[in-house]
């Protein structure tokens, strides 16, 4: 019999749950071909997964003014095709079952805008397995992962929130947890180097779904 080490578990989308890299990287480079920009390599491209769209493109564009429209051309080819070319990472919905079962609520706490984030768990079968679903809305009220976090909590009962953890692939979860007091388990499997987790200083690193489930759940007798 296993239970759950935690009331609650906040998990990142992007990197985390699913691996987005062919529908996010098709996308940015159907932007920057339609905006006149060349093309990053691979490796630069993979870095851009779970920083804020805004100013991935900003930086990479070097003008702000143009980041509204190649958000829009982004946003436009996503939803009808880069949220969709997507994979869930093996074994995760074995583990947020068992998670769910032992006893703990499961909430996703995204920096993706919220319709495709809704959009991708539904479209894979992981929304059921949630009690709640975050995302960055249209009018960036919400956008920052400690905005989104803060309001993921906001769902949660006083002693889920006091208990509660955040699982991410990146230093942004590590850090958007920090700033609402709530420690993350970071998973080395998704975008965010180990070097920049580790400085982050994470409450401790998974390096697959394995290892994941056991820091999770502890197994009784």
């Amino acid at each position: 019999m296993s239970y759950s080490r935690f009331p609650a578990v906040l998990f990142d989308l992007d990197g985390t749950l699913t691996d987005p890299y062919v529908g996010i990287t098709t996308t940015f480079r159907h932007t920057l071909t339609l905006m006149g920009f060349p093309l990053p390599d691979d490796e630069t491209m993979r870095t851009w997964i779970g920083p804020p769209l805004q100013d991935t493109l900003r930086d990479y564009m070097g003008d702000a003014g143009l980041v509204p429209e190649a958000v829009a051309i982004y946003r436009a080819r996503y939803r009808e095709f880069g949220m969709y070319e997507n994979r869930v990472y093996a074994g995760i919905p074995e583990l947020l079952g068992a998670v769910r079962e032992a006893g703990a609520k499961l909430y996703v706490a995204t920096s993706k805008l919220i319709t495709p984030a809704l959009g991708i768990l539904e479209h894979f079968g992981l929304a059921p397995f949630f009690d709640g679903i975050i995302g960055s809305t249209p009018d960036e009220r919400i956008s920052t992962k400690t905005q989104v976090v803060a309001a993921t909590l906001d769902l949660l009962t006083p002693v889920e929130r006091v208990g509660c953890v955040m699982v991410g692939d990146t230093a942004y979860d590590i850090e958007g947890a920090r700033a609402n007091a709530v420690p993350c388990i970071a998973v080395s499997y998704g975008y965010g180097s180990l070097a920049s987790l580790e400085a982050a200083k994470p409450l401790a690193v998974a390096h697959s779904v394995d290892e994941l489930r056991a820091l999770l759940l502890h197994v009784a007798g």
